[in-house]
Formats: structure tokens, sequence, C-alpha cells
């Protein structure tokens, strides 16, 4: 069953109720399209300093512009490819080098019921890339939001209500299936987003960490990772029931610098089957709010990425 696991006011959270943000610097992966790039105009619009992460050079450098069209503070990128860890860890010591500080990392980069496909370390291409390479990125890089007192952003998605954690074969090596895949990553997001706050909190760390979902939106994500009969469906869907990217993404600006935002809270649309409409506390799976399973998800991804994550 689910339910809301945080009363945090919320019915109806509009960007427009964001405060100033000059100075405060939103590290957000996947920036250059969709829904984070529809974030970073927000953040960029009330002031906030932008740095995403992203793999296409061209790409990062035609969002950079688009960004700067609305920005009052700086706007800039850094090359990250989620599905190696090498990647990875280099884009976390340019970032550590460039910055003293990050106010919110955003967790937002994704993909979506691909084929079959492993990572460069051998993973299963979506929780490799969805969960995996965000793990890594966010420990490598906890130090500096701590410098901020700053906010862990990390998106899932309400396919996480579908999802299992499939612990004796996590790279679902035996009978892959792309939806199988896709759920169990975007449920592995929102088990590490609750075990890290639980560790924040025994801590009485500054930092936060938020979990948030973007309904069903109209993005690259439908399109460029979904094959054959999928692909032609969520052409249909896409036009008949998607809010927009911009829609979409309030829910990650909400939790990235929204005044009064939770620690340990999940938000997203809460109308139709939270696929769209106002934004506020969303739902969470009774499988997302087992302990037992995201403590082992947490050991089982520090094995996997090489790294132990530094106590808060």
């Amino acid at each position: 069953m689910s339910r809301k696991i945080k009363n945090s006011g919320f019915s109806n959270w509009t960007p427009d109720r964001l405060g100033d943000l000059a100075g405060k610097i939103y590290l957000i992966t996947g920036g250059n399209s969709g829904i984070g790039l529809e974030a970073a105009k927000m953040l960029a619009a009330a002031g906030g300093d932008i740095v995403i992460a992203c793999r296409n050079p061209q790409k990062a450098a035609a969002a950079v512009d688009e960004i700067a069209a609305v920005a009052s503070g700086e706007v800039e990128e850094v090359s990250l490819d989620l599905s190696s860890l090498a990647s990875v860890r280099q884009a976390a010591e340019e970032i550590k080098t460039r910055f003293s500080k990050v106010d919110a990392l955003i967790n937002n980069a994704g993909i979506m019921q691909t084929p079959q496909l492993e990572t460069a370390d051998g993973f299963e291409m979506q929780i490799g890339t969805n969960h995996l390479g965000h793990f890594l990125f966010a420990g490598l890089l906890f130090d500096r939001v701590e410098a901020a007192q700053g906010r862990i952003v990390i998106l899932s998605s309400i396919a996480h209500k579908y999802g299992k954690i499939h612990f004796n074969d996590l790279m679902l090596t035996k009978g892959y299936d792309p939806t199988t895949a896709y759920t169990q990553s975007k449920l592995a997001n929102i088990l590490f987003a609750f075990e890290l706050d639980r560790k924040l909190s025994a801590a009485g760390s500054p930092v936060s960490c938020i979990a948030c979902h973007p309904g069903y939106s109209d993005t690259q994500l439908q399109s460029t990772g979904p094959a054959g009969f999928l692909n032609a469906l969520y052409k249909l869907t896409n036009r008949l029931m998607a809010q927009s990217a911009y829609r979409g993404a309030i829910p990650t600006v909400l939790s990235a610098a929204g005044e009064g935002a939770l620690s340990g809270a999940y938000y997203g649309p809460t109308g139709f089957a939270e696929t769209r409409g106002p934004v506020g506390d969303a739902n969470v799976a009774v499988r997302a709010r087992n302990k037992k399973t995201a403590a082992r998800l947490w050991d089982e991804s520090e094995k996997l990425v090489g790294f132990q994550w530094p106590r808060p």
C-alpha cells in the first residue's frame, strides 16, 4: 500500500515561491534536456548559479546558452557519463577543484526501458546509470554539499511502486526485461534517498536528502530508451496524457530550493494517479519504506562501485 510519509504543508507548490538564490550553486546531472533543463532554468531565473553535468559537449553548450538567457548568475558545465565510474570520479574531482561548495546536488539524469546493455564497468545499464553512478557521484561530492549545509536531491518515479530489488541477480542476467530493469532502478533511487536521509538524521548532519518524481512528463526519456512497441506506444501517450517537462520539473525545484522542503520527503504531482497536477507530498510504496532492503542495497552499492561513503 502506498502512502504519504511526510506532511510538508504543500498542496500546490509553484516556482514563484522561490526566494533569491543568488550565490547558491545548483549542480544538475542531465541538465541539458527535459526536466533537468527546465529545473535549471527555473533555478537560474531565481538567481542561482547553475552547473550542468552531461556527457555530450555539444548538447551541454547549447543548454548553457539556453539557461544563460534567463540567468542572472553563472552557468557552467562539466563532462559526466554516469555509465562509467571512471567518468564519475573524474567529474567529481573537477567539480571539487572548481567549487568549494554545492548548495544542491540534483541527481536527475536517467535512462528508461533500454534494450539489454552494459555500462563500462559491466553493470546492467539502467541500474548502473540511474542508481550506481549517482550513488558514487553523490558520495564523492558529499563534502561539497556539507560545506553549504545543502541538499542532495534524488529523482525517482511513480514506477518505483512496481519495482523489486533482485539481490540474487541485480544485473538481471537471467531473463532481462526492460521494464523490470527500469522499475528496479527507480526503486533503488528512492531506497537510496531514504537510507541516506536516515543516516544524515542519525548523525545530526546539516545536509538534507529529498526525493521527488516528475509524474508522467513529455521528455526525451520515452523516445531515446524504449524500442519497438514501447517506443510507438509512448509517441501516442506522450501526446495524449503527458504533462510538459516544465510542469514535471517543479518537484525537482521544490526539493532543491523550496523553503520548507523537508529532508526525507518525497515530492511530486498529486493529481490523476500522480501523473500530473499540483505538486505536494507524493505517495511512497511499502517496498520503498523497507529499511532492511535499503540498508542491504546501500552495502551492495558500496561494494559494486568500490567506494565507502563518508560518515555524515
